[in-house]
């Protein structure tokens, strides 16, 4: 069985691809470096991390991109001879304008060096290129309207303008007129636009209705690619909106025919819990990937298991096993490992190094920056889990600070950090960020505890919707502050999750607001699901 999520963590806006027998998941990877995140498959069940390709600053520069921004919604496709890659980097979130540009990359091989990128175009965001079987390729992608309400095409909500269609090519760049060719169905919002094609029909894939609870996957049809588009008779694939299921906010996902005949689309999901004292809800892991089977009538999509309700476990090809999950640890001798990234800029070296068996941070600029910031950070993957690690620092002033964080974004965070205080020497202390600015403010629950020279191990433990630092040196774990509000570090948190579209990260950081970058050396990293995995007292 397909075990849902099948990409656990923050890994939203899955694009499908299959080449000959082999299967891969693209994601969005928003202000994160090295930007998207691609998977490869041979049975749809395990998945394996096989490259970023956007590694270099020719590709991507996120310096100064404000939170939720940069890569959003991917495409990865193969014209049969190369992989290719469609993808934005948004440079700004709130207000009415997105400042979104738009770049076409391709390489031969899926984890080899990509070719140095063709723009765009800044239309709007979520592009995406199709590959007709007359050899043409065709550039799709949302029209962001920065003009109000009333001003669009459809009334559901008018920043989302229609899905726009234009003939390009690598010689010739675009070619020919540049068309609307779908408005949406009524629920609006239309984005992350895919073309596939059968039986003469040219289908359109779209999501709905925002990232959140009423999210969807809408298709439409076609026998000329430019249009008329007719929806979908039941409108949407895919949509949990009003349901209680533990799979919610379904949607943006892509279309696969199998090598062995069945028929899959991959979606965007959330499995959200209880807040604080049983209130609300909040997904942690922000929105990962799912995949559903889908059956055709009528030459029409349909889910498998009939209605529009993304199921836990799915039918798959036979056999095929997942391994239990275990605490891995690091201990960097082999270099950063695979799923750790770091924020915004292309010149990690200015950031981070790995020498004998250890992580040294260079101290930059806060965890609020949106510029220089060394934070080396992995995605949660699960509601309850611990991490740790070992630090060697010595910081001569309070703004001089490195520990161990559960991070969102700037304003959602949680810190254990190893600093100064004047007149007492190295102190543990705790941050924390309730939520979005300027509602959330820096915050130091407990009081700054003194400890002696020498490295200090910190550990986190996430239990749902509570956690707690712990730290030592040589003896037992010791609680540091008070049980923090883990909630915090979601979607949901602070405004919502139409304002925050990544998910929950758990890593090292070092900070020096002297402008001296005074290094930080973190000698291993430890993370694990369930406390006694990983918890050795």
């Amino acid at each position: 069985m397909i075990e849902n999520p099948v990409l656990r963590g923050f890994n939203p806006d899955p694009s499908f691809l299959r080449v000959g027998e082999d299967y891969y998941l693209a994601t969005s990877t928003f202000e994160w470096f090295p930007g998207v995140q691609i998977f490869h498959s041979r049975d749809l069940v395990n998945w394996r991390l096989v490259a970023r390709p956007l590694d270099r600053a020719s590709l991507l520069d996120m310096r100064g991109n404000p939170d939720s921004c940069g890569i959003w919604a991917p495409c990865l496709s193969h014209d049969g001879e190369r992989f290719w890659l469609v993808y934005t980097d948004v440079k700004r979130l709130d207000g009415s304008f997105k400042d979104a540009h738009n770049y076409i990359t391709c390489c031969p091989e899926v984890d080899g060096e990509w070719q140095d990128p063709w723009f765009a175009g800044s239309h709007g965001f979520d592009p995406s290129l199709f590959h007709d079987d007359d050899g043409r390729k065709w550039f799709l992608v949302l029209q962001w309207n920065h003009r109000g309400p009333g001003t669009g095409a459809n009334p559901a909500h008018s920043s989302f303008d229609g899905i726009l269609l234009q003939e390009w090519s690598p010689e010739a760049g675009f070619v020919g007129e540049m068309t609307r060719i779908y408005d949406g169905s009524p629920k609006g919002m239309t984005e992350g636009p895919h073309l596939f094609k059968r039986n003469g029909y040219y289908y359109l894939t779209t999501a709905e209705g925002g990232t959140g609870y009423e999210h969807a996957v809408t298709h439409a049809r076609s026998r000329d690619i430019r249009g008329p588009y007719e929806t979908h008779p039941g409108r949407h694939l895919l949509c949990a909106e009003a349901s209680d299921g533990p799979i919610q906010r379904t949607g943006h996902g892509q279309y696969v025919e199998t090598h062995w005949g069945d028929h899959y689309h991959s979606f965007l999901m959330g499995r959200p819990m209880p807040g604080p004292d049983g209130q609300g809800r909040f997904c942690p892991m922000g929105r990962e990937t799912g995949l559903e089977k889908v059956i055709w009538r009528d030459d029409w999509l349909w889910l498998d298991a009939e209605g529009t309700i993304a199921r836990t476990a799915v039918p798959s090809l036979g056999p095929a096993t997942v391994g239990a999950d275990e605490a891995v640890e690091h201990d960097f001798a082999a270099g950063l490992p695979a799923e750790f990234q770091w924020l915004r800029t292309p010149e990690s070296e200015r950031i981070f190094r790995t020498e004998d068996g250890a992580l040294v941070l260079i101290g930059r600029e806060s965890i609020g920056s949106w510029f220089e910031q060394a934070l080396v950070a992995r995605r949660q993957e699960h509601f309850v889990h611990s991490a740790e690690t070992g630090l060697a620092f010595d910081p001569t002033s309070y703004q001089q600070a490195a520990g161990l964080t559960t991070y969102y974004n700037r304003s959602k965070f949680h810190v254990c950090v190893l600093t100064h205080e004047p007149g007492v020497g190295r102190v543990l202390t705790v941050w924390s960020c309730p939520g979005d600015w300027p509602d959330g403010t820096l915050q130091s629950p407990g009081s700054p505890l003194s400890i002696a020279d020498g490295p200090v191990e910190l550990r986190v433990d996430v239990d749902h919707a509570t956690q707690q630092f712990y730290w030592r040196q040589g003896g037992a774990w010791q609680p540091i502050g008070p049980v923090l509000d883990a909630s915090v570090i979601s979607d949901e948190g602070g405004r919502g999750e139409h304002a925050s579209f990544t998910g929950a990260f758990v890593g090292m950081f070092a900070m020096d607001l002297t402008g001296h970058g005074r290094e930080a050396r973190f000698d291993r990293f430890r993370y694990g699901s369930g406390r006694d995995q990983i918890i050795r007292e």
